[in-house]
């Protein structure tokens, strides 16, 4: 994979591009904010405190969803969460759905699963609808097709869109929006379910804080008249001053932005003299593996709370790309999390793609010891030869 990646004219530039404006763009905003890292300590400290009393606080969020007017339902896998949202899809009787960013839902096949059972997932987000289109993984946690350059895009659309004039202009990224644009309005309008992970999960309010750029994430959970939010177990925090303390550093830390376009903060389903919103809400929790690590030595990693900062910085993942590591999570935090996930005997050699120049410590907004959690997958791996 490495190889192949390597000598890809049109993702080396796409990677060096990456590379060079996060870096400068990042130390802009330390220049801009310097309690920046006193704001890493901080999201650190309220992750650890969540995680310590992790049972507690999600049986409050359960109850906090229920007297809301919602529902929470608990799954240990990947196979109970797919079923569960699939039965959610039949009862609101609809073949379709309207999907937003969700990095949980790529973790456990979801889009999969659902075409399978006759359902057909939309993808919203225009990087992951591009990439629905050519069917493939997102590359990147937060710029899921960052390898990608406006002529391929526009060869993806001619191919997809089969509606429209085939000899029409692709070459212009305005062009493109309006296009995307055009074409996923109306699947909003026409979902009767609309599905979307969560960045945080807030316990006293039961409330969903979803953080997105381009809009999509609000069209999801308000055209629809039912919501479902499919998020992991670590997402807890306990209070909304804690998410919005998180809030600070993920948009510095992902995109280098004060704060992201939207970032929206959903509580139930519709009230009796709201115009807007669903009528029913679910939030599907999902362990898949995180119960373990939690109890174990790789315990930290559950603290990620997917900015991808780890990816933008790394050497290695800036000379291969995310695709190279044939897993969901690439960079430094998929070297960590796919062996926990997937199992060491599958996942061995990414704990291996890393100089170790720790680079992504040095990045990681909630202050995760990346190098040394992949030096403790190497020394594993080694043991158990």
């Amino acid at each position: 994979n490495a190889e192949r990646a390597l000598g890809d004219g049109t993702l080396q530039r796409a990677l060096g591009k990456l590379q060079r404006e996060f870096l400068a763009d990042r130390a802009a905003m330390r220049e801009r904010l310097p309690g920046f890292d006193a704001l890493r300590d901080q999201a650190a400290a309220i992750k650890d405190h969540a995680l310590d009393h992790l049972d507690t606080y999600l049986e409050q969020f359960e109850r906090s969803v229920e007297a809301a007017g919602g529902a929470v339902h608990w799954c240990r896998t990947a196979a109970e969460a797919n079923e569960t949202i699939l039965a959610l899809c039949r009862d609101a009787k609809t073949d379709r759905v309207a999907k937003g960013k969700s990095m949980v839902s790529e973790e456990i096949g979801l889009n999969e699963f659902l075409g399978a059972a006759g359902v057909e997932p939309i993808e919203t987000d225009l990087g992951e609808y591009i990439l629905q289109l050519r069917r493939e993984r997102p590359s990147h946690v937060v710029m899921p097709a960052i390898h990608l350059n406006a002529r391929q895009i526009g060869d993806s659309f001619r191919e997809g869109h089969l509606d429209r004039d085939p000899g029409r202009p692709l070459d212009d990224a305005d062009i493109l929006l309006a296009e995307a644009r055009a074409t996923l309005r109306q699947h909003f309008l026409d979902s009767r379910v609309g599905v979307t992970g969560a960045n945080f999960l807030v316990a006293d309010t039961g409330s969903v804080v979803l953080v997105t750029n381009e809009g999509n994430g609000d069209l999801v959970h308000t055209l629809p008249r039912t919501h479902i939010v499919l998020a992991g177990i670590e997402k807890i925090v306990p209070t909304l001053a804690d998410a919005m303390s998180l809030v600070r550093v993920l948009a510095r830390s992902a995109t280098t932005q004060e704060i992201t376009s939207y970032t929206s903060v959903i509580t139930g389903p519709k009230r009796t003299a709201e115009a807007d919103g669903p009528d029913s809400f679910h939030v599907v929790l999902l362990d898949n593996g995180r119960s373990d690590l939690l109890r174990g030595p790789f315990r930290d990693v559950l603290r990620c709370i997917r900015c991808g900062a780890c990816q933008s910085q790394c050497p290695v993942y800036g000379a291969v790309g995310g695709h190279s590591y044939g897993a969901v999570y690439a960079g430094p935090i998929g070297a960590v999390l796919t062996p926990a996930l997937a199992g060491l005997s599958q996942a061995h050699h990414l704990p291996q793609a890393s100089s170790f120049c720790g680079q992504c410590e040095a990045v990681c907004p909630v202050r995760i010891p990346l190098p040394d959690l992949m030096r403790r997958w190497r020394e594993k791996s080694f043991h158990d030869r």
